[in-house]
């Protein structure tokens, strides 16, 4: 029997009579939070990555983008119901039990610290266009490492200075983006955008191609909801958030993707390696806009490990709450798990000096692919267990016309998941897989703990005043 939402301690996931903590994200912080971890750096490429199938990519960002929002929907109801640290790993725990909160923490702390490794590697080369040289491996290992590490210091230091950096961060990269994207529209050129659909795909196999390359670009969505038990009044804020977040994502990603299209000729923008830059350079002249676009890249990389390392110790923390993670990663201090925060740069820095080992190829690629499936798990439940909670319970409450609207909206966000989970190609879904089982072993070696140890063997939580787990 798992314990009713109102006996849960408010920011944690587990039983407890402790006084709540107190609560250090506001919404702005919270919707910069989620807007910072949904832009990394992948959007410097992204028009680009879209062009070869033409204008057809921008219905695709659009259906993407009402896909995201129905998720966001979700998670802002799921967040009234149970506001606690954990987001989709407690949703998952109430509505199905232990084994599937399980396996949403593992796949979505599986997800996290990868990531990270991938993001610190893609910062070593903006970094090379700031700093042009010729750095040889070990300098480039050193930069990717810092990029690690400094946002884990940040963390450290409390959630306090987290949603700090995070707010300037999302500052810093978000005005000169906007600003390419409105100054761009002035400059739009109907000359440059090439045909609707390019190729012999035809308008639905355009639109499917561009979907599977856009359809990761809103991971991050859920970063309210992962850490409600920071946020201030997250019954309503985490909602908020969430929605505004993904909204401001959106409107970057539409907007300037549209601004490149109309001002970087098609020819040229397919086979570009710096697509904002050369939009820059198209509307000003010079050639300028390539520093100014990689020091928005770096700024924005840092901004999005600050809040993914956050992110990768909140959901082993509340899975650790409740007996199905290691104790360690209770350890908590000024709001931040600690230990998670560790573990989970160390995981990191490990891939990251694996791949400069074993030069592009290898087992960092592999890991890379299962980041793209591993975020869909903990989705999918999610989206479940906003199906079965209203299926069980909802229909008593509220008027028909409320229900079947949230629960069409789950439903959406379902199937918007699935086709994630769809687009991430058979090679990702396979190494997924078999990385998801692997932490069957894992849940085994918890299980058999708790049951060693009796009824009460579950973990205590962390107290208000963040005292290490013994």
């Amino acid at each position: 029997m798992h314990p009713s939402p109102d006996e849960r301690h408010p920011g944690t996931g587990a039983a407890t009579d402790a006084p709540t903590p107190a609560r250090r994200f506001g919404l702005a912080t919270a919707t910069c939070l989620v807007m910072g971890n949904i832009i990394g750096g992948g959007i410097f490429l992204l028009p680009a990555s879209v062009a070869p199938y033409g204008t057809v990519s921008l219905v695709a960002f659009g259906v993407l983008t009402l896909g995201a929002l129905a998720l966001a929907l979700v998670f802002g109801k799921l967040a009234r119901r149970h506001p606690d640290t954990g987001g989709p790993y407690v949703y998952a725990r109430e509505a199905f039990g232990d084994f599937a909160g399980f396996l949403s923490a593992w796949s979505y702390w599986t997800l996290t610290w990868v990531s990270n490794a991938a993001l610190a590697v893609a910062a070593v080369g903006y970094v090379h266009v700031l700093l042009p040289g010729h750095a040889g491996r070990g300098t480039d290992l050193i930069v990717a490492l810092a990029a690690l590490w400094l946002p884990a210091l940040s963390n450290l230091a409390g959630t306090r200075y987290v949603g700090a950096v995070q707010m300037i961060s999302t500052v810093l990269k978000f005005v000169p983006l906007l600003f390419i994207a409105i100054v761009g529209l002035f400059f739009f050129d109907p000359g440059n955008l090439g045909s609707f659909t390019e190729g012999t795909t035809g308008t639905l196999g355009g639109l499917s191609a561009a979907a599977a390359i856009l359809l990761y670009s809103y991971v991050g969505v859920e970063s309210a909801a992962m850490s409600a038990g920071e946020v201030r009044d997250p019954g309503r804020n985490v909602g908020r958030a969430t929605v505004l977040g993904t909204l401001g994502a959106a409107l970057v990603y539409l907007l300037g993707t549209v601004a490149v299209f109309g001002t970087v000729p098609h020819d040229k923008l397919i086979h570009s390696k710096a697509p904002f830059s050369d939009a820059v350079n198209a509307m000003f002249g010079g050639h300028w806009g390539g520093t100014l676009i990689a020091a928005a890249a770096v700024i924005s990389i840092v901004g999005a490990l600050n809040g993914w390392t956050l992110m990768s110790a909140q959901s082993p923390y509340a899975a650790a709450q409740d007996g199905l993670f290691p104790r360690a990663f209770l350890t908590k201090r000024r709001g931040v798990p600690t230990f998670g925060v560790l573990a989970a740069a160390v995981l990191a820095s490990g891939l990251t000096v694996i791949n400069y080992l074993l030069g592009s190829g290898g087992v960092f690629e592999i890991l890379v692919l299962i980041t793209t499936f591993s975020a869909t798990v903990p989705y999918l439940l999610a989206a479940g267990a906003q199906i079965y909670f209203l299926l069980i319970g909802e229909r008593d409450r509220v008027r028909p016309g409320r229900f079947a609207r949230d629960l069409a909206m789950a439903l959406v966000a379902f199937g918007f998941t699935f086709w994630l989970v769809a687009g991430a190609g058979y090679a990702a879904i396979y190494q997924g897989v078999l990385f998801l089982f692997a932490g069957i072993l894992v849940y085994a070696w918890m299980a058999a703990r708790r049951k060693g140890r009796g009824p009460h063997a579950a973990a205590e939580p962390a107290q208000p005043g963040d005292v290490p787990a013994p």
